[in-house]
């Protein structure tokens, strides 16, 4: 998967397959798997110094790799589709100059207190072994993408960075969050409790561990029988509540913690033993779920008076 978060960043792939010729290439690539350059040339009708030229686009713009593979018959080039997905953004954020912005990768937790079945993961490999919290304090757990337990917690310190003599008038986190079942199971709701210095600021009930299609960034290694993906929320807490998707989930408001410039801030996810529905919680991030984000924050601010 590729995602493409600008026009310009995109250039050089929309060149790559600004020619009907190179989308046929790809077309028989997707359809055969992998083949030689012979074969390429052959069922194109052309010769292979004419190909020569729309593989080598296709290679530098990533859409295609190549494997020298040694035979009886010499060196053979064999070509294969690289990228099965592009996810381009046609209108680019833009950033307010009283806003804050920074990500806090799913490893990156400062505090937490689980419970199996659980693990981590990052893009690549799991990390340690599943249903073993002690791998929660693994120094590989910085490099996670994923994680999940049933029920305990996460905590993260949220970056401030806000400039001085500011107070804080909002903050809003985005994350792609989901219930934990033992593999995948649609209907698993879970009570997921949020946060801010301990104090918590409202819940959401994810109504389950959802795999019935594979996620959009999820690697293809992941198990297919595992969660997949989950749901996109914008908890946000400011002067008049607490927020989550617009739905005010409190009255707890960003007012009571008088954070400024100098504030330390911890957020939490938590699915309390003591909640009605104890389902888990998977936080997918980059290269997991639906999304390709990691816990996304924003703080808005203004000058103390």
């Amino acid at each position: 998967m590729l995602h493409i978060q600008s026009l310009d960043e995109g250039l050089p792939i929309f060149k790559a397959l600004g020619s009907e010729l190179r989308i046929e290439i790809i077309k028989l690539l997707l359809a055969n798997n992998e083949m030689n350059m012979n074969e390429l040339a052959t069922q194109l009708n052309i010769s292979n110094g004419a190909l020569t030229g729309h593989i080598k686009k296709l290679e530098d713009a990533g859409l295609i790799t190549i494997v020298n593979e040694f035979s009886g018959h010499g060196n053979q080039k064999k070509c294969s589709v690289y990228l099965d997905k592009i996810l381009f953004d046609l209108y680019p954020e833009k950033v307010s100059e009283n806003i804050y912005q920074t990500e806090i990768k799913v490893g990156q937790y400062s505090n937490y207190d689980i419970y199996p079945t659980c693990g981590l993961a990052s893009s690549s490999s799991l990390i340690g072994e599943v249903d073993d919290p002690r791998y929660f304090a693994h120094p590989e757990r910085y490099n996670a993408n994923i994680l999940w337990f049933t029920k305990g917690y996460v905590e993260y310190i949220v970056p401030n960075f806000i400039p001085a003599s500011q107070k804080i008038d909002q903050i809003s986190i985005s994350a792609e969050l989901g219930s934990e079942a033992p593999g995948i199971n649609e209907v698993w709701p879970s009570d997921i409790h949020f946060y801010i210095n301990d104090v918590c600021i409202g819940t959401w009930t994810s109504h389950g561990d959802l795999g019935e299609t594979k996620g959009i960034f999820t690697p293809e290694w992941w198990f297919p029988n595992w969660n997949q993906y989950g749901r996109l929320k914008l908890l946000v807490i400011n002067h008049k509540g607490s927020f989550i998707d617009g739905l005010q989930i409190s009255n707890v408001k960003i007012t009571d913690f008088n954070f400024d410039f100098k504030s330390s801030i911890k957020l939490k996810f938590a699915v309390p033993e003591t909640a009605e529905y104890v389902g888990g919680l998977t936080i997918f991030g980059k290269n997991f779920g639906n999304y390709n984000q990691n816990i996304d924050v924003r703080i808005s601010y203004s000058p103390i008076k």
